[in-house]
């Protein structure tokens, strides 16, 4: 969408045309519950902060100003979203892993593509990236968000400086501190794998 025709739909929506905020959102809608997707790593949580964004959206459509980039202030409210539910459940599950999704062809789980790989190896990819999510849930909070802009959904440092509202050197500094924690989550995961199969 051209930065002239997001500007009128952004007129249009100011003003309460529901046409027009449906149109612009519809542009993000796949990214923002991306984003909700990886903070918690469950799809029914994903499809309830995606509306509980769009609904944020819609009620502080007025207080967007037309200088900045819509994107990066919806990806603000996207990740306050998650994060606000977040803190509501400290102490509570906050996903659950991989759970089968109901469609017209029966059970499905998401995210995981049959192409040209083996049984064997698709486990193992499977295993490795529920190893990385369940890792990626037990950062602090901090950390956990900029890897998931950066690593798992590819925003550019300055993106995430703009969506986070803080500097370059703080993203890279929290980037590179929840990279390291991440790498001692998996190590110590696979020591206690290792030392359950090796007793």
């Amino acid at each position: 969408m051209s930065h002239s025709i997001e500007s009128i739909l952004i007129k249009k929506a100011k003003q309460g045309n529901q046409m027009a905020f449906e149109k612009l959102i519809l542009q993000h809608e796949k990214r923002v519950y991306n984003i909700a997707y990886r903070m918690f790593y469950n799809e029914s949580d994903a499809l309830d902060m995606t509306q509980e964004v769009f609904l944020r959206v819609f009620q502080k459509i007025n207080q967007f100003e037309d200088n900045a980039a819509f994107s990066t202030w919806l990806y603000r409210i996207t990740v306050n979203t998650c994060i606000d539910e977040i803190r509501k459940r400290t102490g509570k599950e906050t996903y659950s892993m991989d759970e089968p999704r109901e469609t017209e062809e029966g059970n499905m789980i998401r995210q995981y593509s049959v192409t040209e790989k083996g049984p064997e190896e698709l486990y193992l990819e499977k295993e490795r990236m529920e190893a990385l999510h369940e890792a990626i849930q037990l950062l602090p909070e901090e950390y956990k968000t900029v890897i998931i802009l950066r690593d798992l959904q590819n925003f550019s440092y300055q993106e995430i400086a703009d969506i986070l509202s803080c500097s370059l050197g703080t993203v890279k500094s929290r980037i590179a501190r929840g990279r390291m924690q991440l790498k001692n989550i998996l190590l110590q995961q696979k020591r206690e794998l290792f030392n359950k199969t090796t007793v």
